[in-house]
């Protein structure tokens, strides 16, 4: 099963919804969503609602897309992150280091 859920573009912010376990097996997937939205000069939201766990793997792919913004001059944010992605986030302190909403709409309405 993908865990890409859906791309969407929202006024050339690309919206990437994401769903179930992010891990070792569909990071590389995720990677490669990711960065390729970048490429396109699209700002980023990822829409985090509907995963249930994320690893080291799948952060990394974050942490990478998230460099890769800044890098560009793009926003990459995160929307909606269920409990246990926040958890996971908080525990590596990367809730302070991406900027996080707490719904799709905002994020968008902010330009990612």
């Amino acid at each position: 099963m993908s865990v890409i859920l859906k791309v969407s573009d929202r006024g050339g912010t690309a919206v990437v919804a994401l769903q179930g376990e992010i891990d070792l097996q569909n990071s590389p997937e995720l990677r490669k969503e990711l960065l390729g939205s970048l490429a396109d000069r699209h700002n980023l939201v990822v829409d985090l609602a509907r995963v249930d766990y994320i690893d080291s793997s799948g952060v990394a792919s974050l942490i990478e897309a998230l460099q890769t913004a800044r890098r560009l001059g793009l926003r990459l944010s995160l929307a909606a992150a269920s409990a246990a992605v926040m958890r996971v986030l908080k525990l590596a302190r990367l809730d302070e280091v991406f900027t996080i909403h707490p719904s799709v709409e905002e994020a968008v309405d902010r330009g990612g």
